[in-house]
């Protein structure tokens, strides 16, 4: 490396900059013979990264095995608590509706015993509106079609139509079965009968 001169200075640099500029160069003349007397440390120091990335791939697959087992164990828990409670999310409701069956069996017994037809009537139907109480406590209510009131597909359906004078055409005749709701949801509609015309008011079509 050249010597360099500074620009505002006349004459020769000082000793103590040449001293300084000569004990630089020495260092990297030192430091290429190092490396030159010396290569396997280089390849030593790279083999060492390498083997370090090595280990640092090799833990972080096995935290992703371990992540992969923990989740697959997870979804196999869901799975299970899924099918537990669809299994028994009824039993509620179905220890509400023993009595009923056990009042029901109590009433056959005692009519086989005794020919008192009224007493049954009246335990059956004591039975019955306890049933349709216990029924509400689920959100589960009966409606009936009321004769007169329009067709409505909602709520109605439509088992057999019947000709007559006493509806307009669309109307319910009669309710043939009763209707039940879930909450604010149909669960199944009333069964009626609809009003049609006669043949004999309908318009004759013409050719």
């Amino acid at each position: 490396m050249g010597k360099v001169y500074h620009l505002f200075r006349k004459g020769p640099p000082a000793m103590s900059e040449v001293k300084k500029e000569n004990h630089q160069e020495k260092e990297k003349e030192s430091l290429q013979g190092q490396t030159e007397a010396h290569p396997e440390a280089g390849e030593q120091s790279l083999e060492e990264q390498l083997k370090a990335a090595q280990l640092e791939a090799k833990r972080y697959y096995d935290q992703m095995l371990r992540l992969a087992a923990e989740l697959e164990n997870f979804k196999k828990q869901v799975r299970r608590e899924k099918e537990e409670y669809a299994k028994y999310a009824l039993e509620g409701f179905v220890r509400e509706l023993l009595p009923f069956v056990d009042n029901l069996e109590r009433a056959l017994e005692h009519a086989q015993r005794q020919a008192d037809v009224e007493s049954l009537i009246q335990g059956i139907e004591l039975t019955l509106k306890g049933f349709l109480k216990t029924l509400e406590k689920f959100g589960l209510t009966q409606f009936e079609a009321v004769v007169g009131e329009t067709f409505n597909p909602e709520i109605h359906e439509a088992l057999m139509v019947e000709e007559t004078h006493e509806h307009e055409e669309g109307a319910v005749v009669k309710g043939l079965q009763k209707g039940y709701r879930l909450h604010e949801r149909v669960l199944r509609p009333a069964l009626v009968v609809v009003a049609k015309k006669p043949k004999e008011d309908q318009p004759s079509q013409k050719d």
